[in-house]
């Protein structure tokens, strides 16, 4: 495969700022053509600024003439795209049934497909800093990328649990306290807070049931639970955890693990608008891409075995990042590591 192409299926709120991100830094992780697909003639300025950015349109075969009506001329069409295609980044809602109807079809000349969040079952899950170590490219064809959510809570077992031993854990609960939708979107908002049902027996919502299976591919078995209420914001979703472990420790010694995770950002603030704005101001596409940002100050131990207190989580920001390691891996294996390094001053230490 001579030219490394990355071809992204999507402009959501996952794909316009990947999209943005990978042909930012092209060169730095060694991608010589970045391509996005777009379904519908809409959003003409959101696509435009794309092409600018150095991306190549691609749209359905039947839609070309549309799309160059309403001044978007595509480059390829959708199956041109998918044939050249070196990685496959499928933001849309319908990963899964790409999957089998699509994706299938192009085994033979893509090195591997990554999907996100809501995609249960697309293949083996991800999240990076968690369970990179198990990711092998060359069996590894389909990459589940977690949801935000997910990384977040990921990100905290494994760093103030995990870390004195895998065995560590007693039980861990969070309730996932989720933005109504993205400022970027229209329907959905609730005027008020909703809470969730418990659809997984086991785990309570599929926040928990997915980090089990993150860490299963490690050969762990966590126990897990989660609830959920979905809030009549637009800013962040906000996460409260309690995590009973095996191991005393202190409030000390919880701090300096924080500190060194450099995908952690603590703050002072505790306004979930205030963190955005912050994202908004110093972050790419308005993302911070740690995979959480932790108030010091609502960190509480009751005893010196359980660890409890709040956090949000950088939606979408996460994700991308965990979806743009997992294509360059399968692009440039040899130093995929240190590619990625060039995303460094979208992590911050404090927010």
């Amino acid at each position: 495969m001579s030219k490394k192409i990355v071809h992204v299926v999507g402009t959501g709120t996952i794909g316009e700022p990947l999209i943005g991100l990978l042909t930012h830094f092209q060169k730095e992780l060694g991608i010589d053509e970045v391509t996005f697909h777009k379904h519908s003639v809409s959003d003409r300025p959101k696509v435009k600024a794309l092409v600018n950015r150095g991306a190549k349109l691609a749209v359905d075969a039947d839609k070309m003439e549309a799309f160059k009506t309403e001044g978007m001329p595509a480059v390829y069409t959708h199956e041109q795209a998918l044939e050249q295609a070196s990685v496959i980044i499928d933001c849309s809602p319908k990963g899964l049934e790409m999957k089998e109807k699509v994706y299938k079809n192009y085994e033979h000349n893509t090195l591997g497909f990554i999907a996100q969040g809501s995609e249960f079952g697309f293949g083996k899950m991800y999240a990076r800093g968690i369970n990179d170590e198990v990711i092998d490219i060359a069996k590894d064809k389909y990459v589940h990328v977690v949801s935000c959510n997910t990384h977040n809570l990921s990100c905290l077992l494994e760093t103030l649990v995990l870390s004195e031993g895998n065995d560590n854990l007693v039980e861990a609960s969070f309730v996932c306290m989720r933005r109504a939708n993205d400022i970027s979107q229209v329907k959905d908002f609730c005027p008020a807070p909703q809470v969730g049902s418990h659809k997984d027996g086991k785990f309570g919502t599929h926040h928990a049931r997915d980090a089990h299976h993150l860490f299963q591919t490690k050969g762990l078995e966590l126990n897990l639970f989660s609830s959920a209420v979905k809030l009549n914001t637009q800013y962040m979703h906000s996460l409260w955890f309690d995590l009973r472990v095996k191991k005393a420790t202190t409030k000390e010694e919880l701090l300096k693990k924080i500190k060194g995770n450099d995908r952690i950002a603590i703050t002072d603030k505790k306004d979930a608008n205030a963190v955005f704005s912050f994202g908004r101001d110093q972050g790419h596409f308005g993302r911070i891409l740690n995979q959480t940002v932790i108030p010091t100050s609502t960190l509480h131990m009751p005893n010196e075995n359980r660890i409890v207190g709040f956090c949000f989580t950088p939606q979408d920001g996460n994700s991308l990042l965990s979806s743009l390691a997992a294509a360059v891996r399968y692009l440039q294996p040899q130093d995929w590591e240190s590619r990625i390094q060039c995303l460094k001053p979208f992590f911050f230490d404090e927010v």
